[in-house]
Parts: structure tokens; sequence; C-alpha cells
């Protein structure tokens, strides 16, 4: 789209213009990936707001899902894949074991121990929610082909993998 300025364009020939002597070209880029971030924020939370989920339970329940039949992990696993503290995920649990979309049972190859299982309503739920998210985001990629996604993909895994490593 050669001939078409967005904002980061005018931000980044205003600082060139006042400091020459410095490389804008990560602010080219990185300014739009964090202005798209907020787009992409606000397209997930009324994603998960619509099939009334806070961020921090999509979470938990996204992870459930992805397991597969039985649709259960420790709580163990919900930490690895959510990266919050323990105590954090046990409030977690509670709340959502409250709100009737996940329940507690017992390990049965470990008495001393719990799995958390999605329940009907919370595979409902996290069903739902990620039919929204994907329609979300596929809006937000439209002006992109399929070919330009997949480079764009490609890029931001070189990139992210410098730092998920």
């Amino acid at each position: 789209m050669a001939g078409q300025t967005d904002e980061v364009d005018r931000i980044v020939g205003a600082w060139s213009t006042q400091r020459p002597d410095l490389d804008f070209s990560p602010l080219e880029v990185l300014s739009r990936v964090d202005r798209l971030s907020r787009h992409l924020d606000r397209a997930r939370r009324e994603a998960f707001r619509r099939s009334e989920l806070e961020p921090w339970e999509w979470d938990v329940l996204s992870a459930l899902r992805r397991a597969g039949e039985p649709f259960q992990l420790s709580p163990k696993q919900l930490l690895q894949q959510t990266l919050v503290s323990s105590g954090t995920m046990t409030n977690r649990i509670d709340r959502l074991v409250g709100r009737r979309l996940v329940r507690r049972e017992a390990d049965p190859d470990d008495g001393r121990s719990v799995l958390v299982t999605l329940t009907e309503e919370g595979r409902t739920r996290v069903d739902a929610a990620i039919t929204r998210l994907v329609d979300a985001e596929a809006l937000l990629l439209a002006a992109l082909s399929r070919t330009d996604r997949e480079r764009l993909a490609g890029l931001l895994r070189k990139l992210s993998l410098g730092f998920d490593g």
C-alpha cells in the first residue's frame, strides 16, 4: 500500500526531523506492534465478555479445553500453562469451581492429588469464546492475504523465539 501513511509514519517522521542522528526503524516495527496489541486486547476482551468470561478465566478454561478429553489437568500443569503463582492458581480454581465452570476431582493415580476438570458449562463457554476470538482476530487481519499472514507469522515467530527460548 505504497503512498499510504499511518500515525507511526507521522511520529517517526517528526522524530527523524528532530533527531536525524538516530535510526528510527525499530519504532516503525514495534510501535505498530504495540498499537495492534491494543486493538487485539480490545477484541479479545469483547470476545470473552460476550461469553461471560474474564481474561484470566479464559486462560484456565482454554488450557483445560486444549488438553483434550477428559479436559482435565493438575493444578501444577495449569500453573505451567498460565504462568501465575500457586496461590493465584488456587484462588482462580476456587472461583471457577464456584461458577461451576470446573470441578476438582481426586487423581485416580495419586489419592493425595487433585485434577481440575472442565464442566459442560465451562466447555460451552470456552468453545463460544474461541469461536468469537477467531472471528474477531480474522477481522483484525482482513487486510492481509493468507500469504502475507503466513509471512508475518513466520517473522513474528522468529522474533519471539529470541525471548521465549
